[in-house]
């Protein structure tokens, strides 16, 4: 009798055990989870900012969770002016981290309706370096003074016409770590030289029709003579606008050679944040 209240009694206690151990196990579990898991919590907001002759219209996006400074990134819009799809980018790099920043090269938030409206436009701040470097350093100094970001890690990106824009800017001698253009112009005002010392990266199209071979070879060789660290990515069958699922209805409509390619796209976005990983 006793040999079996003993057997009772222990293996009670053995199931007590298990039952205290697993508990102990299963808590682990639940905090190395809570410590894990870090909520995202995107903010975006418009800000008006302005250079001494003109009032621009921006939107800033970042993770209010971020515990600490982050890089800061500007993203420079398409000839057809400060839109949905600039901010839509800015949040993009908010979700992986970064503050950024969708400003406004036109001023008061201008947006074109036409194709021949959006030339006028982009000529008008091309054709004047002063003015372009006045409105793009504005936004550069408005991103460096946010709470948000680390001033000492600074990059652009631009779409089309802003893309040219963050490469002429770049070449400048602008204060970037890094620049991207996507479906750029690359024949620049102010070419590659010296005054560069930005990470540069060019995605463009392979048969985008406003790029020329010419254009290429000029540009990477200018490219090569600065010694700087930079990649050019041409996609195959890729067109102009390539990113821009609205690039397929704009093409039709007013008759240009723009059509989205998820493939680029894709491919492009990754190519930007491996070179954004690397520099910061």
């Amino acid at each position: 009798m006793k040999t079996y209240t003993a057997c009772i009694l222990l293996l009670l206690t053995g199931m007590i055990s298990c039952k205290q151990e697993e508990k102990s196990t299963t808590s682990e579990v639940e905090d190395s989870t809570t410590e894990e898991i870090v909520e995202i919590d995107i903010r975006g907001k418009e800000i008006t900012y302005q250079s001494d002759s003109t009032m621009m219209k921006g939107y800033m996006a970042w993770n209010e969770n971020a515990t600490e400074k982050a890089p800061g990134i500007l993203v420079i819009h398409e000839w057809w002016g400060h839109n949905d799809y600039t901010r839509e980018r800015a949040d993009m790099l908010a979700e992986l981290g970064y503050v950024a920043f969708a400003i406004d090269m036109y001023g008061e938030g201008k947006q074109a309706e036409h194709p021949d409206e959006a030339g006028k436009f982009a000529n008008m701040v091309m054709s004047n370096m002063d003015e372009a470097e006045a409105r793009f350093n504005a936004a550069l100094e408005l991103l460096k003074q946010n709470e948000h970001v680390d001033p000492e890690k600074i990059a652009a990106i631009g779409y089309c016409f802003g893309g040219s824009v963050a490469l002429t800017m770049a070449n400048t001698g602008a204060d970037l770590d890094a620049v991207a253009a996507f479906h750029s112009g690359i024949n620049l005002p102010v070419p590659p030289n010296d005054d560069l010392k930005a990470r540069v990266l060019v995605c463009n199209g392979a048969a985008d029709p406003m790029v020329s071979a010419e254009d290429v070879a000029k540009f990477t060789s200018a490219m090569d003579s600065t010694g700087v660290t930079y990649e050019y990515i041409a996609y195959e069958d890729a067109m102009h606008a390539f990113t821009s699922k609205a690039a397929d209805s704009l093409g039709k409509t007013f008759d240009l050679p723009l059509a989205y390619n998820e493939e680029a796209d894709r491919k492009s976005w990754e190519a930007l944040k491996a070179m954004l990983d690397e520099v910061f």
